[in-house]
């Protein structure tokens, strides 16, 4: 590696760490690329050579924490198979259908600049969307072609990744109705709900009652060291 490219990989990781105190004591909303800069100790114009936009900075930021979650990690490390499979469903209808008690509330403002996002520009949620389906989709793809082979599902269409994207748009619609302090729709008990939502999305994917039955629910496959860490992914 040349010490031109160190030079420029060391400058975007210091532009990063300055957006991330900025976002942080500012919000989304109160963050310029200007402030971002100013932070970093280098021109506006410098910065933009690196990130185009102030949502393609913060779309980093959070594929940078998504890559660095231990349990994601962990879940990406495994052999893709049925089980993994349904593991990557609980744990994404988990993580968004929580997200209104979880005392960190941050997650729940991301939650709602994505959504505002798609009734704005969209690019916000073009980045993550990328972000995310490159990052989550081949295991995906390869555990559901796994299941396929092992009679645990069927095919449903040409495009497995548009199942994916199926099955995330629908937990984010569903963790939506839950945000406000009263919700928008009374699901009942949440752990019931959850589980409801896990069997409603591997039947739309394809998986058989009995592979649902032998794995949903059943505890996660124990680690077995760091399989994906965010340096390597």
């Amino acid at each position: 590696m040349s010490t031109l490219r160190m030079t420029s990989d060391l400058r975007r990781q210091l532009i990063l760490s300055a957006a991330k105190r900025c976002f942080a004591r500012n919000g989304f909303a109160g963050t310029t690329t200007k402030s971002v800069a100013a932070a970093a100790a280098i021109s506006e114009g410098l910065l933009f050579k690196h990130f185009p936009s102030k949502a393609a900075l913060y779309a980093e930021i959070l594929a940078e924490e998504c890559e660095a979650d231990p349990d994601l990690a962990h879940l990406l490390g495994q052999e893709p198979s049925t089980a993994t499979l349904v593991e990557l469903v609980e744990g994404m209808v988990g993580h968004f259908m929580q997200l209104r008690d979880a005392p960190d509330q941050e997650e729940a403002q991301r939650m709602r600049l994505m959504v505002t996002s798609h009734l704005d520009d969209g690019e916000f949620a073009r980045l993550l969307y990328d972000k995310v389906g490159k990052l989550i989709g081949p295991t995906f793809a390869a555990s559901l072609e796994r299941a396929i082979a092992a009679g645990e599902a069927t095919r449903i269409g040409d495009e497995p990744l548009n199942l994916f994207w199926f099955a995330h748009h629908t937990v984010l619609m569903g963790a939506l109705t839950q945000l406000p302090a009263t919700p928008c729709l009374p699901y009942g008990d949440a752990a019931a709900a959850e589980q409801q939502l896990c069997q409603f999305i591997l039947r739309g994917i394809g998986l058989t009652e009995a592979a649902i039955s032998t794995h949903l629910g059943r505890q996660p496959s124990p680690s077995a060291g760091p399989s994906v860490t965010a340096e390597s992914a």
